[in-house]
């Protein structure tokens, strides 16, 4: 998704020759061990427990005396013989006829009703909106899923929670789905999480928690303030230890870019604790403290959100953080632009000389090593790439000419010259 208020219009990576060394600031961020926490999202387990049906006592009727058929000559001396008139046959004929006809309209759709359980069939495909309530057992929710049609048989539904090994995966929420649809696509949207749009918010990879507040009060009308008032790590970090030492209290790198959706309007401490769990599930499968040059894993997410808000190209970003790498080992000052943005609180303004001069730890021109903490909430990707850079001996880049907001990247200066003259030109 796109970056909102990146800032960094000029994309350049460079080095003012001759430019005084700066204090080098406080290390960003203490070492801590990965998360060992869990996500709080709800549980349940498809019991196993099987669906009975009651059955009607029906007693067979006894062998009738009489054939059950009679000929056709048989029938018709029969009547001769009783000397019945053609008008009373007919009429005898008619009431017959309604008498089936009442059959068919009246007791055969009530012996249906019966047999299925009363509940009216229902054509296939037609949209229906239910809600998975907290706390709901996998016998509720097969109920649940029957008695509005989705599934036609509660063991279908079983099968195919065991098929996809979904038990401890089912999500509670407002769901849409729809009549007779496949028992595999049903525990599919379950896991997934409710896709109704009633209670949904979409934070877009590289926002601040401040634009995240800003998304929360415009979506559920919790004010800004509330919640980056409630956004601080030792709100959290007892639950979260990877928090435990967040540089300035911040949440500011881990609350999770994604789509959320929510069962009621959630409060801010709820819409935390889903971006926080989402963290934990998106990075278990990688081990942030194992990072190149001895990085911590804050410092991993630091570089992320760097590498998150200077390109939006994803096949590039393991290349940008090689550069910031290359950078780091020779003591070279990282001058991106994006972290003056940062430091300045924000905006689409482009940054201008005295940007460069703003007295703050986030000022990457005239301090050296990372910033002492996140500058957004980078995507897996990001943090993919912070962890694997590639092998490279870049040192600048600068974006392309063609416009399509990849970049040029060179070793030396003078490629990096030429490559920002042919992006100036390109802008005329």
């Amino acid at each position: 998704m796109p970056n909102e208020n990146s800032g960094d219009s000029r994309r350049r990576m460079h080095t003012q020759p001759g430019s005084p060394r700066a204090a080098r600031p406080a290390s960003g961020g203490s070492r801590f061990r990965s998360a060992g926490a869990q996500p709080a999202a709800h549980r349940q387990q498809a019991s196993g427990a099987r669906f009975r049906t009651s059955q009607t006592d029906v007693r067979p009727n006894p062998r009738p005396v009489q054939p059950a058929t009679r000929s056709r000559y048989a029938a018709q001396s029969s009547s001769a013989r009783r000397g019945g008139s053609p008008i009373k046959v007919i009429v005898g004929i008619v009431v017959a006829l309604a008498v089936v006809a009442a059959l068919v309209f009246v007791v055969v759709p009530r012996v249906s009703e019966l047999l299925g359980g009363g509940q009216p069939a229902l054509e296939a495909g037609q949209e229906v909106q239910l809600t998975i309530p907290e706390g709901a057992s996998g016998d509720d929710i097969a109920a649940i899923l029957a008695q509005n049609h989705i599934i036609d048989n509660p063991k279908d539904y079983y099968a195919a929670v065991n098929r996809l090994d979904a038990s401890m995966s089912l999500k509670p929420g407002d769901y849409i789905l729809y009549t007779g649809q496949d028992p595999e696509e049903v525990v599919s949207q379950l896991v997934d999480g409710p896709n109704v749009e009633g209670n949904k918010i979409t934070i877009q990879e590289g926002l601040t928690v401040a634009q995240t507040a800003a998304r929360v009060e415009e979506t559920f009308g919790i004010s800004a303030d509330e919640f980056i008032a409630q956004a601080k790590a030792s709100n959290y970090a007892a639950d979260y230890p990877f928090l435990e030492g967040a540089y300035d209290d911040s949440l500011e790198g881990y609350l999770y870019p994604k789509t959320y959706s929510f069962t009621d309007v959630p409060t801010a401490d709820e819409i935390i604790r889903a971006q926080l769990d989402q963290f934990v599930t998106e990075t278990s499968s990688l081990d942030l403290n194992a990072g190149p040059s001895g990085l911590t894993a804050q410092q991993i997410v630091t570089m992320a959100s760097l590498i998150e808000r200077e390109t939006a190209v994803e096949s590039e970003r393991p290349t940008v953080a090689s550069v910031i790498y290359n950078r780091l080992a020779i003591d070279m000052p990282l001058q991106i632009d994006a972290a003056i943005v940062y430091a300045r609180g924000g905006g689409s303004d482009p940054v201008t000389y005295s940007d460069l001069e703003i007295d703050s730890p986030y000022n990457v021109y005239t301090n050296y090593g990372l910033t002492p903490g996140p500058i957004c909430s980078p995507s897996i990707s990001s943090i993919s790439a912070a962890l694997n850079p590639d092998d490279t001996d870049y040192l600048y880049y600068v974006a392309s000419a063609a416009g399509d907001g990849s970049h040029k990247f060179s070793s030396d200066y003078e490629q990096f010259e030429a490559d920002s003259e042919e992006y100036a030109e390109s802008l005329q």
